[in-house]
């Protein structure tokens, strides 16, 4: 839903404008009218800045530039853009989220791709379509509302984990996205005709939730029979 005149991308030789001639159909389809001359100057009054690039490239002057109660997503591993840190400090009404674990709003991939491949192999779907992504990133958006079991929360060691600034995507081992993400990648399958399989979605749901709760007894007879005190 975003205005591609509005997004401004960068690759390893600058701004990604008109102007060039050494662009990728790939990259062309970004480019815009206007050049910036480095990415400083597109971050000013910018609302969002999503880094899938190296380490140290953001400063936090650039993140000052931004408009009010930017989202900052520094995804280079397993050094950000921007250290969490200084872009809180910089933006403290920021919504900040990295690749790490050891931060508040981590977004990893096995937050997605899992999910979307058990959806689609259950319902038979012959490709992967955008519609299916799309219907796993909402997906992920609504669990994000959802309470967080005790259990959850206690694997990293937190106590109050509730929607908010500081958690805008559930936790990369929230097995809950199994039983929320894979129905409606499969309902997003059938709804646009690649899926093969019609499945029944209510129970679907239900099947789901009975191998999280297989699986979570055999990992814990595991654990027992090693007879640790945890």
């Amino acid at each position: 839903g975003v205005d591609q005149a509005n997004i401004a991308m960068f690759d390893s030789k600058g701004h990604i404008h008109a102007g060039r001639t050494d662009l990728h159909p790939t990259k062309a389809q970004f480019a815009q009218k206007k050049a910036y001359a480095n990415m400083a100057e597109a971050f000013k009054g910018a609302d969002v800045f999503l880094g899938l690039s190296a380490k140290g490239l953001v400063t936090k002057d650039m993140v000052k530039s931004m408009g009010k109660n930017p989202i900052i997503f520094a995804m280079a591993n397993p050094d950000p853009e921007i250290p969490y840190n200084d872009a809180k400090e910089a933006r403290p009404d920021a919504i900040m989220g990295t690749g790490r674990s050891d931060f508040p709003n981590q977004v990893n991939n096995v937050s997605g791709f899992p999910f979307i491949f058990r959806g689609a192999l259950d319902a038979g779907s012959k490709r992967i379509n955008e519609q299916m992504k799309m219907a796993a990133a909402r997906s992920l958006a609504a669990l994000a509302k959802e309470p967080v079991p005790v259990e959850v929360m206690d694997m990293y060691g937190e106590k109050d984990v509730k929607f908010g600034i500081d958690y805008v995507i559930p936790k990369a081992l929230d097995f809950r996205m199994l039983e929320w993400e894979a129905p409606a990648v499969a309902k997003a399958a059938m709804d646009t005709g690649v899926a093969t399989i019609n499945l029944d979605l209510e129970q679907y749901k239900k099947d789901l939730r009975a191998r999280i709760d297989a699986s979570h007894k055999r990992i814990k007879d595991y654990v027992a029979s090693y007879n640790y005190d945890f």
